[in-house]
């Protein structure tokens, strides 16, 4: 069965109303992943968020059974915020200003939500609303990249598929936890906007594969 993004079934069966301490200890516990994921990555224990939330692993778990459960309804609201992002960019009147805003906008994720930044590198083939939203974002940053190489700014060798190599470099400077140094993510943005340049000083060497790559992004998250 298809998991909706709060975990439920996609069957279109109507839930039975929540009493509301079991509501409150929802929302604690969704909180609770919030900062938890954010801090140390959606591979955190369970165990972990549900002692931030204030209730028993077993409270947790009959809410969101499984972690991509917990995952899909902690960051559904942040994919559809990456998505809205995406289609201003695609929409902005000077397409160069539209590809900088996102990328200094996706810089920026590793250094507030390890977490998040995960999410966006990792497949939740499971998840129909959470992939729906990736999909919907990538469509509209594909169409910013084409619009930004029309206009003669973006170097013609820039894939889409090589947003997430933009998050790893965020996410190492972000893994530092010294204020300092997430504060020098502003500085890789610029260094890599400045590289994405049109025409570019050097063809760029060939990229991988895009399944190849999210697959060792995957197995990136596993060692951490």
């Amino acid at each position: 069965m298809t998991r909706t993004a709060d975990g439920s079934g996609g069957d279109g069966a109507t839930a039975r109303p929540r009493r509301a301490d079991a509501e409150r200890n929802r929302q604690r516990a969704l909180a609770a992943a919030a900062e938890v994921f954010a801090e140390s990555g959606i591979d955190a224990p369970m165990s972990d968020v549900a002692r931030r939330a204030g209730v028993g692993i077993a409270t947790l778990m009959r809410n969101f059974p499984t972690r991509e459960d917990l995952v899909a309804a902690t960051f559904n609201d942040a994919m559809a915020a990456y998505a809205e992002a995406a289609a201003t960019a695609a929409a902005a009147v000077d397409p160069w200003e539209g590809f900088c805003d996102f990328i200094r906008y996706v810089c920026r994720i590793p250094c507030h939500d390890r977490g998040f930044a995960q999410v966006l590198t990792t497949m939740f083939p499971g998840v129909e609303r959470l992939e729906a939203q990736r999909q919907r974002a990538l469509r509209d940053f594909i169409r910013v990249v084409s619009r930004a190489k029309a206009a003669g700014r973006l170097r013609a060798d820039f894939s889409p598929h090589d947003l997430p190599l933009f998050l790893m470099a965020s996410g190492g400077v972000a893994r530092s936890h010294t204020p300092a140094l997430a504060t020098a993510g502003h500085r890789l943005a610029g260094y890599l906007l400045q590289a994405c340049a049109a025409p570019g000083t050097a063809p760029l060497p060939a990229a991988p594969p895009p399944r190849a790559l999210y697959q060792a992004l995957e197995a990136g998250h596993a060692r951490d």
